[in-house]
């Protein structure tokens, strides 16, 4: 049997601690340390797990072959640049860091190390998704609406980096261009943060966006729509459920062509373990990243650019 990958997870609060029970799941890991300033948590998990744990994360710098990063975004940076001059495969969660500046310096690292570096955004993996990304190769507008209830954990942030950025990457992944244009809108309702935020994007090819987020809604919903020359695809995020309309034949003696329609379910699948299961293999060099350093950095300077415009627009 290949060796097995020797993985560390820094931060175990509600998300790290998924991250820790799948790779402990996985047949081809090791997990080995978990990283956390609260030791009893830390303590907790690794008696579950029968692994290593600590209160500071520089002691997994000698005993992991990759780490997944999941802190606070305002310390991304401090905890991934060690990491990453080390060349240890790092997964640093969404968003990438705190500003563009720290963004643009762990790519520099990553480069310059040659570290494998992974951005976790998570909607990459649905299905539903990546296969629209096969199919469309002209968007011409794409609509998108991530409402979600209101919950505490990430208010330390606007909406635009806590969920429309998902939205962003997904947008420039399809498109990949940068927009010429963006108008964006926002406003606070709970938090001293923008809590809902609409954007308008468009792109040297003609290509718009719209993109409405919130997290001040009733109840979670997740639609991507995407039209092109080839047709109209509506996914449901949540269900990993995927609506297809395209043109079809014309029939004989008739003006217009038939319009075909499909509706696809996929196998639900838990898109982290399908990101974590790609990280690995990213780390043994088996695969190259789904969504690089460089594209982590592309969604960030978006959203700062729409956070700047709803600033100056508030004054």
């Amino acid at each position: 049997m290949s060796k097995k990958t020797r993985v560390g997870v820094v931060g175990v609060g509600y998300l790290g601690q998924i991250h820790a029970k799948i790779y402990d799941s996985m047949p081809n890991v090791d997990l080995v340390m978990l990283a956390d300033t609260d030791e009893n948590i830390t303590e907790s998990l690794a008696a579950q797990y029968s692994c290593d744990c600590t209160t500071n994360f520089m002691d997994m710098l000698d005993k992991v072959d990759a780490v997944s990063i999941v802190v606070p975004t305002s310390l991304h940076y401090d905890v991934a640049q060690p990491f990453l001059e080390a060349g240890i495969a790092t997964l640093l969660e969404k968003p990438i860091a705190a500003s563009v500046d720290q963004a643009r310096r762990l790519v520099e690292l990553a480069a310059q190390n040659e570290t494998p570096f992974l951005i976790g955004h998570l909607e990459r993996y649905n299905p539903a998704l990546r296969a629209v990304a096969t199919k469309v190769a002209e968007p011409k507008y794409i609509e998108v609406h991530r409402l979600g209830t209101f919950v505490e954990r990430a208010t330390d942030v606007d909406v635009v980096t806590d969920l429309m950025i998902h939205d962003l990457d997904l947008v420039l992944s399809l498109v990949d261009e940068e927009p010429e244009d963006v108008q964006a809108i926002g406003s606070k309702v709970i938090t001293d943060h923008v809590d809902l935020a609409n954007v308008r994007l468009q792109f040297p090819s003609g290509a718009v966006a719209n993109i409405t987020a919130s997290r001040v809604s009733n109840k979670r919903f997740r639609r991507f729509r995407v039209f092109g020359p080839e047709g109209y695809y509506g996914i449901n995020l949540m269900d990993q459920e995927l609506d297809v309309v395209t043109k079809g034949d014309t029939p004989e003696g008739g003006s217009f062509a038939e319009l075909n329609t499909e509706h696809i379910e996929f196998d639900t699948e838990q898109p982290l373990q399908v990101e974590l299961a790609h990280f690995i293999d990213v780390s043994n060099g088996q695969a190259v990243p789904m969504v690089t350093g460089l594209q982590g950095l592309r969604a960030l300077q978006l959203a700062e650019q729409i956070q700047s415009i709803m600033l100056d627009s508030s004054h």
